[in-house]
């Protein structure tokens, strides 16, 4: 019934996109203008709150709960697990946006503050940090520990559902397939963002390298053979497909953002980093709920809800991800692997990116602010035509945003087939090749019904209901939690006390 359902829904808007853009982009965008009018504030608090609850259960008297049983060790090492998240979690956007967001906030500076100026300068890349930072992960991490806490503790099933099913309401108990249906449009309508915004820059990256025409043609025949690769991808498993690939890919990242890194400003980036990891945790809260009342434009819609959006549509996919290769850590090991960790990567990667980026806009005056005016996915590639080895690192870009694609596209189809097969860890391959094809075919409809805000539009639109779930399912992990702590508490005085009994002599005793 799920698989019928959700399947059959995103296969009516895929026809719909492919047979009348035109139509789906005018609902699309209402839709888009009624919930950042009158629902944005909800996405702000909802993953405010998600950050402070990942970083209350690291640090409280809770982390050291394992997600399994206490003899359970994890299945991959650090190195291995912190690649597949990575790369399922955001591999894409990074590429994507690593130069083009600091440069579009830069032309186009946030509500209060002059476009062009180092004030602009300093704010693009403090919101850079803001987007990709603690706020996206905690929401991955909440929704995965969730879903491993139900799984490895409590012997339920690998579905969005069963951590609303432990709520003590009769209507949760009902829910399931609902909650299951809403989990995997958000996933299919979030995967397919990534992969349509993986699309343009494959095809930038193509023209810069061999000319190749910047084109919906183009964006359709990559979008075709990335999908033909991850599928063949995902059929192989987890262990050899996903693991190697990620694994790859993550040692790629690194090699390219080292090369911009030494041959890029150096001490500039270090400068970067530094001053905007101080006005990024000096203006946290501020930055978390910030809205506009009092002004008109669509700034904070069209960046900071669209992320949290994005985050919130990612989350079942990354989250299920995530807990399938989870078991065995500890709850404060855990968190600090989803959220601290690829945090940190993620203010290194914009540090040599957009920190280079900028730079060169500004002292070198290459022609960067106009280029992403002009096309955003040229970003990247225009600042590698300012660089030495240029070329080379074009390609590599290249090259590592097809692999992005790869990985995550086969992620998805892996949870979308867990998620529609009633919580299966290995769903049969013809339904993996069935969800490879309807969220490639997504990506081909949301690019031909207005290219990247099309997408964008989607994705919030798709979002708004999974926000519910995700906050139902973090006040049942609030209580599964306790409830279990609880219960080892007792355990463990009961056993101490056995302890004394076996070790007190009989005349102490008495």
């Amino acid at each position: 019934m799920q698989l019928i359902l959700s399947a059959g829904s995103i296969l009516a808007i895929v026809l719909w996109g492919l047979l009348s853009p035109d139509s789906l982009r005018d609902v699309f965008n209402e839709a888009l203008a009624f919930i950042t009018h009158d629902f944005g504030w909800l996405y702000l608090w909802v993953v405010l709150s998600l950050v402070i609850l990942a970083v209350y259960l690291a640090f409280s008297r809770y982390g050291n709960m394992k997600l399994g049983n206490e003899d359970d060790e994890p299945e991959f090492s650090v190195g291995a697990w912190f690649a597949m998240l990575f790369a399922a979690g955001m591999g894409i956007g990074l590429v994507f946006w690593g130069v083009a967001e600091p440069i579009s906030h830069y032309g186009t500076a946030p509500p209060g503050i002059a476009a062009n100026t180092p004030a602009a300068a300093n704010a693009a890349m403090r919101y850079s940090f803001f987007h990709w930072g603690l706020h996206p992960w905690a929401v991955y991490s909440i929704v995965a520990l969730a879903i491993a806490f139900f799984q490895f503790r409590r012997g339920g099933a690998a579905l969005i559902s069963t951590s609303i099913e432990a709520l003590p309401w009769r209507a949760a108990k009902h829910s399931a397939i609902v909650v299951n249906v809403l989990a995997v449009i958000a996933t299919a309508f979030g995967v397919a963002a990534s992969l349509g915004i993986g699309a343009l820059q494959i095809n930038s990256g193509l023209n810069a390298l061999f000319g190749l025409p910047v084109s919906d043609t183009s964006q359709v025949a990559i979008i075709a053979i990335t999908t033909a690769l991850f599928v063949t991808s995902a059929v192989t498993g987890v262990e050899r497909g996903i693991k190697w690939l990620s694994t790859i890919n993550l040692i790629l990242a690194g090699l390219l953002a080292l090369a911009v890194f030494v041959i890029g400003p150096t001490v500039a980036i270090i400068d970067t980093f530094t001053n905007t990891l101080g006005s990024y945790l000096s203006e946290f809260v501020r930055m978390s709920l910030r809205m506009t009342p009092f002004s008109e434009g669509g700034w904070v819609g069209g960046w900071t809800i669209f992320y949290w959006a994005w985050w919130v549509s990612w989350s079942p996919f990354v989250g299920l991800f995530i807990a399938r290769v989870s078991r065995g850590r500890t709850i404060r090991e855990f968190i600090i692997g989803t959220v601290l960790a690829p945090t940190l990567a993620a203010f290194v990667w914009f540090s040599v990116f957009g920190g280079t980026a900028l730079y060169l806009e500004i002292w070198q005056s290459v022609p960067l602010t106009e280029a992403v005016k002009g096309d955003v996915s040229t970003a990247l590639f225009t600042m590698f035509n300012a660089l030495p080895f240029g070329t080379l690192m074009s390609g590599v870009a290249t090259v590592l945003v097809m692999v992005f694609f790869v990985t995550s596209g086969d992620s998805a189809t892996l949870v979308l087939g867990i998620m529609s097969t009633g919580g299966n860890p290995n769903p049969p391959n013809k339904v993996k090749v069935m969800w490879g094809v309807l969220v490639a075919g997504i990506a081909i409809s949301l690019l031909l019904a207005g290219g990247l805000k099309a997408v964008q539009t989607a994705t919030i639109v798709f979002a708004l209901p999974f926000t519910v779930v995700i906050m139902l399912m973090a006040y049942s992990l609030w209580r599964a939690i306790r409830e279990d702590w609880l219960v080892e508490q007792k355990q463990e005085k009961l056993l101490r006390k056995k302890m004394r009994a076996l070790t007190t002599p009989p005349e102490a005793a008495s």
